[in-house]
C-alpha cells in the first residue's frame, strides 16, 4: 500500500478533509446524515454493495425483502427524526401496543399515561386478577426505583425479586425482553431491561406505539439516506472494505481505500472492531473488551401465500415466553408473512423444513386454514446482536484518542446508565451522538 511509505510525513490540509466513516449500518448513516446537514463534509466506506448493516434489503426471487423483521416503538425519537429528515417517516405505520398470543391479549388504549397501561392491564386476558396486580405493582416499584438498580442482575432474577408470577411472566415480560434485548430473561441484564420498559411502558402513551416498517428496509433507509448525502455533499464508497488502520501523523491512515484522514468514526460491526484497533495500542482495553463479546442470533421464516392470511393484527405471538412472532407484510407483495424467532435455542438445530412446517402449524392455530404456500425462504443472522449481559462493558462514543470515535448499538452513550439494548435506536443514537461530538471538537 503506498500510504504506508508516508506514516511520518503527517497530514496536509486535514481541517478541510472530510470526516471519514467507515460502515454503512444504521450507526453510520445516522452519524453521516448528522454531519453533513450541520455542513460537515463525509466520506463513507462500506464494504458491502449497500448501506443498511444488520439491517437491510435481501433480494428474494425479485422480491425486495428484509434481511430479518425489526419492530420499532414510540420511543424511538432519534430513528423517527432521521427518517422524517430523509423524507421516509411516512413508510412507518403506527399503531397503539397490542400484544396477542395463545389464551393472551393486551392492547393499550389511546388514554394519556399512566391511564393507558392500568387500563390495558386491568381488561388485558389470559391474566389472572392477580397477575395484573403484579404487574401493576412491578412497574411501580421501578418507577420508585427511577428505573435504576442498585447492581445489575439477570432479568429473570429482577422479576423473581419483585414477585412476577411465572405466567405473567411467560405471557409479558418474558416476550418484551426477547424482542428488546434479543437475550433470554435468564441471562438478559436487568438495567437494559428497566431501560426499556421506562422508555415504552412508562413513557407518555405515544412512547408504547409500534411502529412497523411498510416498505423494505432498503426503501426506508438506505436508499433515501444515499440520495440524501449525495444532495448534500457527502461521499459514499459502496464495495470498499477497510482492512487496516493506523495512526499517521495526527491522524489516521486507512487500509484498503488507502486514504488518510484526520477524523474517523468507527461505525463497523463490533466483531470487526477489535481486528481494527490492533494497530492502535492506545485502544487495546477497547479492542480486548468487545473481544469478550457473545452473539445472538435472529432467525427469520419468509412465508409467500397466494393470498393475504387474515390477520386480527400485523404482530402475531405463535406462542408464549421465547415462542416465534409472525408479522404480515403486504407492503412488500400480497401474501407476504414473516416469522421471526429471537435468540439462541433448539429452533436454531432443526432443519429449514422441519422448521418451516412446524411454524405452519403454529400459525395455522391461530389463523386457522391458511392459503397455499407459494415459496419459503430462511434467513439466519448468526451475530445479529451482542449478547446484553448484566455488567456488560460497553465503551464510549470517544475512546481516548483524539480524532477517533465509535458508532453502533454497542457503545454505552452519553449516560451508561440509560444504554439501550442493540436495536435501531440504539444504533441510530449512537451515531448521532458521534456527530455531535465531532461538531463540538470542531468549535
Amino acid at each position: 500500500m503506498a500510504g504506508l511509505a508516508n506514516l511520518d510525513q503527517g497530514l496536509i490540509d486535514m481541517p478541510e478533509a472530510p470526516v471519514a466513516i467507515v460502515g454503512g449500518g444504521w450507526a453510520g448513516i445516522a452519524c453521516a446524515v448528522e454531519l453533513v446537514d450541520q455542513g460537515v463534509p463525509v466520506a463513507l466506506y462500506e464494504a458491502a454493495r449497500q448501506l443498511g448493516g444488520r439491517a437491510r434489503r435481501v433480494d428474494w426471487n425479485g422480491i425486495a425483502i428484509d434481511n430479518g423483521q425489526h419492530l420499532m416503538i414510540g420511543a424511538y425519537r432519534e430513528t423517527e427524526r432521521l427518517l422524517a429528515r430523509l423524507g421516509s417517516l411516512d413508510k412507518l405505520e403506527r399503531r397503539p401496543l397490542e400484544l396477542r398470543a395463545p389464551g393472551f391479549h393486551l392492547r393499550l388504549p389511546k388514554l394519556p399515561a399512566p391511564l393507558h397501561l392500568i387500563f390495558g392491564l386491568l381488561f388485558a386476558s389470559g391474566l389472572r386478577l392477580g397477575e395484573k396486580f403484579a404487574a401493576a405493582r412491578f412497574m411501580r416499584a421501578l418507577q420508585a426505583l427511577d428505573f435504576r438498580l442498585p447492581a445489575d442482575m439477570a432479568a429473570s432474577e429482577l422479576l423473581r425479586q419483585q414477585g412476577q408470577p411465572a405466567h405473567l411472566v411467560a405471557q409479558l415480560w418474558a416476550p418484551i425482553c426477547i424482542a428488546a434485548l434479543n437475550t433470554p430473561l435468564e441471562t438478559a441484564s436487568g438495567q437494559v431491561f428497566c431501560n426499556v420498559l421506562r422508555d415504552s411502558l412508562a413513557g407518555v402513551r405515544a412512547d408504547s406505539d409500534v411502529l412497523m416498517n411498510r416498505a423494505d428496509l432498503g426503501g426506508l433507509l438506505a436508499d433515501v439516506a444515499l440520495t440524501h448525502l449525495a444532495e448534500h455533499g457527502g461521499e459514499v464508497h459502496l464495495a470498499n472494505k477497510v482492512d487496516m488502520l493506523a495512526r499517521q501523523g495526527n491522524g489516521f491512515f486507512l487500509g484498503g481505500p488507502d486514504i488518510a484522514v484526520s477524523k474517523l468514526v468507527l461505525a463497523v460491526h463490533p466483531a470487526r472492531l477489535p481486528a481494527l484497533l490492533s494497530g492502535l495500542p492506545e485502544l487495546a482495553s477497547i479492542a480486548a473488551q468487545v473481544s469478550g463479546y457473545t452473539w445472538q442470533p435472529i432467525l427469520t421464516l419468509w412465508l409467500r401465500f397466494a393470498a393475504p392470511p387474515a390477520f386480527p393484527f400485523p404482530m402475531l405471538g405463535l406462542g408464549d415466553s421465547q415462542a416465534p412472532w409472525a408479522f404480515e407484510r403486504n407492503d412488500i407483495a400480497p401474501g407476504m408473512v414473516a416469522i421471526v424467532m429471537s435468540a439462541q435455542g433448539p429452533h436454531l438445530a432443526r432443519t429449514p423444513d422441519a422448521l418451516r412446517d412446524e411454524y405452519l402449524n403454529l400459525l395455522t392455530r391461530q389463523l386457522g386454514p391458511l392459503p397455499t404456500l407459494l415459496d419459503w425462504k430462511t434467513i439466519i443472522e448468526k451475530r445479529a446482536t451482542y449478547a446484553c449481559t448484566p455488567d456488560l462493558k460497553r465503551p464510549g462514543n470517544h475512546p481516548p484518542l483524539n480524532g477517533l470515535y465509535l458508532a453502533g448499538d454497542y457503545t454505552a452513550g452519553a449516560d451508561p446508565a440509560q444504554a439501550y439494548p442493540a436495536t435501531l435506536e440504539g444504533a441510530v443514537r449512537s451515531g448521532v451522538e458521534c456527530a455531535r461530538l465531532i461538531i463540538a471538537d470542531r468549535k
